[in-house]
């Protein structure tokens, strides 16, 4: 994909829809505004043009795949969990929010399964939300304690039962999974219709990638961190009796 100050953004965002995403970052049109170039797109919403052509450069980088997460430090892995994947989550909700509304409200009178998408992916946004505080504030700090206690030995008369906690969360996992499940068969695996505009096929492009950061995410936590924790907790309580 050719990037210069001249070729327009409806070009770009026609060629590699991912795009779209940065463009909506930046408050730039790229449906119907979208046949102005780079330069005066810039120039119009004061963005940096260096800043955003380095954005676009490299849209299509796909981060490194082979982490050895099993092996993984459990500090270290939930800092990344949080640093890649809740980062990812709390970014990029908003921009699919703002497309599915859109998308809704101009194409929902025809195809009706927008509207019910719409509905889903606000719901799946308030709870997901909701969850990753709940991880952020009681669970991970918790796990982070029982790391502590056991690589420093520290005295522990008591430690909770985080089995239970965990049961819920997965629970929360599974639900949103479902959610995602619904969307992929209304929006045909994410295949746009024929003849949609940019805006409608931004929004099934970032659904399509949110679901599949989402499937590592919930991987993570359900298959390595939440047994790790578990064991974790179940030796400390062996230690202290």
């Amino acid at each position: 994909m050719e990037i210069n100050e001249n070729r327009t953004v409806a070009q770009l965002v026609s060629e590699n829809i991912k795009t779209s995403s940065i463009f909506k970052k930046h408050g730039i049109d790229f449906c119907c505004g979208g046949g102005i170039s780079l330069k005066k797109a810039c120039d119009k919403h004061k963005v940096d043009y260096a800043l955003l052509k380095r954005e676009l450069t490299v849209v299509n980088e796909i981060p490194n795949s082979n982490y050895d997460y099993n092996n993984w430090d459990l500090n270290f892995l939930i800092d990344h969990i949080i640093h890649k994947h809740h980062s990812y989550v709390e970014q990029n909700l908003p921009i699919i929010l703002q497309f599915a509304e859109k998308v809704a409200s101009v194409h929902g009178h025809h195809y009706k399964e927008v509207v019910k998408i719409n509905e889903l992916v606000k719901n799946a946004s308030e709870d997901l939300l909701a969850h990753l505080k709940k991880e952020e504030v009681i669970l991970f700090p918790y796990i982070k304690l029982l790391s502590k206690i056991r690589k420093e030995q520290l005295t522990k008369n008591a430690v909770g039962n985080i089995e239970n906690p965990i049961a819920v969360l997965e629970k929360e996992h599974e639900t949103v999974g479902d959610t995602f499940k619904i969307i992929s068969v209304l929006t045909n695996n994410y295949i746009p219709p024929k003849g949609a505009c940019n805006t409608f096929k931004a929004l099934y492009a970032n659904l399509q990638e949110f679901e599949q950061d989402l499937h590592l995410h919930v991987h993570l936590e359900n298959n390595i961190l939440h047994p790790k924790a578990i064991a974790l907790e179940k030796a400390i309580a062996i230690d202290c009796c």
